[in-house]
């Protein structure tokens, strides 16, 4: 009898315990993660997130004249844009010898229309064409580089300028074809080395040089500077220094000061511009970007030559190849007494590549 007593009380506190390591296996809850095509929904996306209603994402489209223009669009973008991304990587192959293309490949053609309304001057619709050949060859330290125009033979104060211009205000400085080796200086100094050609009759071989460097100061600054040398076998050679600061302004805001000097060989003298930028993302469309810039020279004495101010309102209108821009802007040149002088660009950009950088 005394030993049933004991037996029992044991047994239950066996069954307890098997039950308690049962219950210590089984997970106490199960996490499930949502679906990315419910996240990603119509309906689960935040209203801001449209620039439109959200009840008009499921409307049907209206035949028109412009759907069926503007689907040929679709089909030309579909079909070029995967050409030049397959000269890219053919050329790829046929310089190094790889069975495929490298990554990272820069090339891109860039077409667009551009109107420019002035103080008594009719705006006028202006063609626009840019290409860039970026092909990745040996180890990918190694680029064959050709390019619709040269950086180095425009203008400082175009280049600042170069939103605001339509093609047929822009110096023409003829296509160039470079080979590029990229290489470092320690751990933080990027460093190029170009030798090329103008690609023209006669040629005008050139060199480059170029070394830039970034640091970040604190949890807002960065900063940037870059220094190039080159040298063009008709133009004689120059030189160009800048320095960019930059930090977030908050709610959606940057900030950039750009500061750049470049001395002209041509001319014996130095010419100088300095921008401040600001720039918004809107939404997942749009961007505004205020500027405000001055220009100078160095003869015949250190002047400010013009002061300008514009605004840039880019739209994506389409996927991430069709944009569109509306540019007001402002110019006080001291060649018309500082007398202002206003513009507004309009301008339509067409993207066709496979990889490109547009920020």
């Amino acid at each position: 009898m005394g030993n049933n007593r004991l037996a029992a009380p044991a047994l239950l506190c066996g069954v307890l315990l098997a039950a308690t390591a049962a219950h210590a296996a089984d997970p106490v809850f199960i996490i499930r993660e949502p679906a990315v095509r419910d996240v990603l929904s119509p309906e689960s996306l935040p209203p801001d997130f449209y620039d439109f209603s959200p009840d008009d994402y499921w409307l049907e489209p209206r035949d028109s004249y412009w759907l069926h223009f503007s689907n040929w669009v679709l089909r030309q973008e579909r079909t070029q844009g995967s050409r030049v991304q397959a000269l890219g990587e053919w050329a790829d192959r046929t310089f190094s010898g790889a069975a495929a293309g490298m990554p990272n490949n820069q090339s891109y053609l860039r077409l667009g229309f551009a109107t420019e309304s002035e103080y008594g001057d009719p705006a006028q619709l202006d063609p626009e064409a840019r290409f860039r050949l970026d092909i990745p060859t040996v180890e990918e330290k190694l680029r064959l580089v050709i390019e619709s125009e040269s950086d180095e033979l425009i203008p400082l104060a175009e280049r600042r300028r170069n939103r605001q211009l339509t093609e047929e205000e822009r110096s023409d400085t003829e296509a160039t074809g470079a080979l590029r080796y990229l290489s470092e200086v320690g751990d933080a100094i990027n460093l190029s080395n170009d030798v090329g050609v103008r690609l023209r009759f006669p040629t005008d071989a050139f060199w480059r040089v170029t070394a830039d460097k970034r640091w970040r100061l604190d949890d807002d600054w960065g900063l940037k500077v870059e220094q190039r040398l080159y040298y063009f076998h008709q133009d004689g050679w120059g030189a160009r220094s800048s320095f960019g600061a930059g930090r977030s302004l908050g709610n959606g805001w940057k900030f950039l000061s750009a500061s750049e000097m470049e001395w002209v060989h041509v001319k014996r003298k130095f010419e100088m511009a300095q921008t401040f930028n600001f720039h918004k993302r809107l939404n997942n469309r749009a961007t505004l970007s205020p500027r405000l810039g001055m220009l100078g020279e160095s003869q015949p004495n250190w002047r400010q030559t013009s002061i300008f101010a514009d605004l840039t309102y880019r739209y994506r209108l389409h996927s991430d190849w069709l944009y569109g821009e509306i540019i007001p802007a402002m110019e006080f040149p001291r060649d018309e007494s500082f007398k202002d002088r206003g513009s507004l660009v309009l301008r339509i950009e067409l993207y066709f590549s496979g990889t490109i950088d547009r920020s």
